[in-house]
């Protein structure tokens, strides 16, 4: 039984993500991997989509919208992340006042942050989408204004990240995977390109 890194070889692991979050996870599984060049897309989703489904449904977006073609031996990997209250999704925060208020609407409650990914080659593509529940202890404003203000978590869905002080202060029970709400479900992912690598 060879390790993946080892069946790796011969291949070229695509990751196309502005997440440095991502890119350190994905680097720290041991896996070498190509950063794509920046490209943009349109993330829209239909507006009756359920919630839960809305990450894979953009990660599959971003795989189709990468510029190059994939040649024999690449494997694309895309991913998206949301926070979801109810069945509200919570994304990037356009300012700090959006900050502020979705961090104020987390505090006390339990939220579900779903990741999905998009694994592509050549000739095949797969999809799967991790969930993880996170509870957060009720929070004071002050340290709502305080975490906001030094962290400027405006590129994280949900405005925040848990690797940081707020993840320290606030978080009291985590069910699933700790790195899937930081960006990326490795132990997931790894376990499902293992499966692609065979299948493809």
């Amino acid at each position: 039984m060879t390790l993946l890194k080892d069946s790796l070889k011969g291949h070229r692991l695509i990751l196309a993500s502005n997440s440095p979050r991502r890119r350190q996870l994905l680097g720290d599984c041991g896996l070498e991997y190509t950063l794509a060049q920046r490209y943009e897309v349109e993330e829209v989703y239909p507006a009756d989509m359920v919630a839960e489904q809305v990450p894979e449904y953009l990660a599959g977006l971003k795989s189709d919208g990468y510029p190059e073609q994939l040649l024999e031996g690449d494997v694309l990997i895309t991913a998206d992340t949301v926070v979801i209250l109810g069945d509200r999704i919570l994304g990037k925060p356009a300012d700090r006042d959006e900050a502020v208020e979705m961090i104020r609407a987390l505090s006390g409650k339990t939220h579900t942050v779903v990741t999905g990914v998009m694994l592509r080659s050549a000739t095949a593509k797969h999809s799967f989408s991790s969930h993880s529940k996170v509870t957060f202890r009720e929070l004071r404003d002050e340290e709502i204004v305080y975490y906001v203000d030094t962290y400027s978590p405006l590129d994280k869905a949900g405005a925040y990240g848990i690797q940081e002080w707020i993840g320290y202060v606030a978080v009291e029970h985590i069910e699933g995977s700790f790195y899937n709400v930081i960006g990326l479900p490795v132990q997931r992912l790894y376990v499902e390109l293992e499966k692609f690598l065979t299948n493809k």
